[in-house]
């Protein structure tokens, strides 16, 4: 029995050191596109507002289909807060992706607010063109709405015929579209848009067998 019990605490101490041992991302994990990239000690990722769209590519890491689930967060400024992921990435400019517009999720504008998450497909199918030709079809409000200053969670499930977008565990899909493209590429990475900030943690994903 106390043999038992050595072992036991043994076992427990290894578990706690291996777990203050995890190691932390870090500017090696990732190839960054007009971004500059930062870290937070709760292992969160940090990309600056510049001019134009910004991609941190993660190192090693392949998605065609499954699930992508992390924790992000933009702000309340009016048109400087479009923050969320990009994948099947050949390069820098094609790659599909689905993104958030916090400043719009409390908008009591019906118009702004119906503006919330959105699906692209670049160079392709870029916002304007998806919102002039598919009006309310690849982009839709966040309902109930998350605080726009505030963490939230995502969950996006991707197959070859369906993209649906599930935000802070609702069972209804905040956004459900087809994909445009097959682009044929793997890459994933943290995506935000023109002059925008942002922030994520708590990554995982999932592909598909």
């Amino acid at each position: 029995m106390k043999l038992y019990k050595a072992l036991l605490f043994a076992a427990c101490m290894c578990t706690v050191h291996c777990y203050g041992q995890m190691a932390l991302p870090n500017e090696a994990d990732f190839i960054v596109f007009n971004r500059q990239i930062g870290f937070g000690a709760d292992g969160s990722i940090h990309l600056n507002g510049v001019d134009n769209e910004g991609i941190a590519w993660i190192k090693n890491k392949q998605f065609k289909s499954g699930t992508i689930e992390f924790d992000v967060k933009g702000n309340d400024q009016m048109q400087g807060s479009f923050v969320g992921v990009a994948f099947h990435g050949l390069n820098d400019t094609t790659y599909e992706s689905v993104y958030f517009r916090p400043f719009n999720f409390l908008s009591a504008d019906a118009v702004r607010k119906s503006h919330g998450v959105q699906y692209i497909a670049v160079p392709k199918y870029d916002w304007p063109i998806l919102r002039e030709k598919f009006p309310n079809k690849y982009e839709q409000a966040v309902t109930p709405a998350p605080d726009p200053n505030g963490w939230f969670h995502v969950r996006i499930m991707v197959s070859a015929s369906k993209i649906n977008v599930y935000v802070n565990g609702t069972q209804q899909a905040a956004l459900t579209v087809t994909p445009l493209v097959n682009t044929g590429g793997t890459k994933i990475g943290y995506w935000v848009g023109n002059g925008s900030p942002g922030d994520w943690k708590n990554l995982k994903i999932t592909n598909a067998k």
